[in-house]
Parts: C-alpha cells; sequence; structure tokens
C-alpha cells in the first residue's frame, strides 16, 4: 500500500509563499492523476489542483494564478508551489490520487496564512 507523506506547511503573511511536498512510499508513475486538496476549519475537503501523467494541470477557480502543482516521478514527489498566500488560503493540505482514495490520505499539511 503506498503511503503519502505532505510536508511544507507552516504560518506565513499574506501574500507570502510556501511550497509543499508530497513524498510517496513507492512510484506514483502510475496513477494517472494526483492531486492536491484543502479542507478548511468547518468545511468540505475539496481538490484545488491536479496533474495527470502527462503533465496536463487542472486549478480550481480560488488558486488559479496563484498555485503550480508540478510532479516529478524519478523522485515519486508532488509539489504545490502556493505564491501570492490569502488568508482564506488557511487550510490542512493534502495529497492524493484523483479520484481521491480513501486509504491514501495522509496527515496533511496544516497552512496558516495572517492577514
Amino acid at each position: 500500500q503506498v503511503q503519502l507523506v505532505e510536508s511544507g506547511g507552516g504560518l506565513v503573511q499574506a501574500g507570502g509563499s510556501l511550497r509543499l511536498s508530497c513524498a510517496a512510499s513507492e512510484s506514483i508513475f502510475s496513477f494517472n492523476a494526483m492531486g492536491w486538496y484543502r479542507q478548511a476549519p468547518g468545511k468540505q475537503r475539496v481538490l484545488v489542483a491536479r496533474i495527470n501523467r502527462g503533465g496536463f494541470r487542472n486549478y480550481a477557480d480560488s488558486v488559479k494564478g496563484r498555485f503550480t502543482i508540478s510532479r516529478d516521478n524519478a523522485k515519486n514527489t508532488v509539489y504545490l508551489q502556493m505564491n501570492s498566500l490569502k488568508p482564506e488560503d488557511t487550510a490542512v493540505y493534502y495529497c492524493n490520487t484523483d479520484p481521491s482514495s480513501t486509504g491514501l490520505w495522509g496527515q496533511g499539511a496544516q497552512v496558516t496564512v495572517s492577514s
């Protein structure tokens, strides 16, 4: 069973940047699409960015133009570069396949953006 471990979260001021990493215990090449999800307090978990095996990317409107997803199949790692962060980006961020697999949810990475 593949395990996904997120890292890179933290506290940042509005307008700042963070880069999240998602390290997989095994190859992610077999997964057609990987995604970054986030869950804000009191809200449902939502997909904010996805990338397929060919490198095609999709973003939620709320992060388009500010976030960039990438994958390094050789390192079994997926990244999320987050720029121009806003307080409403505060959430726990998770990586998973898209569509998501119940058994792949990790602990997530807390991102807190102060105003």
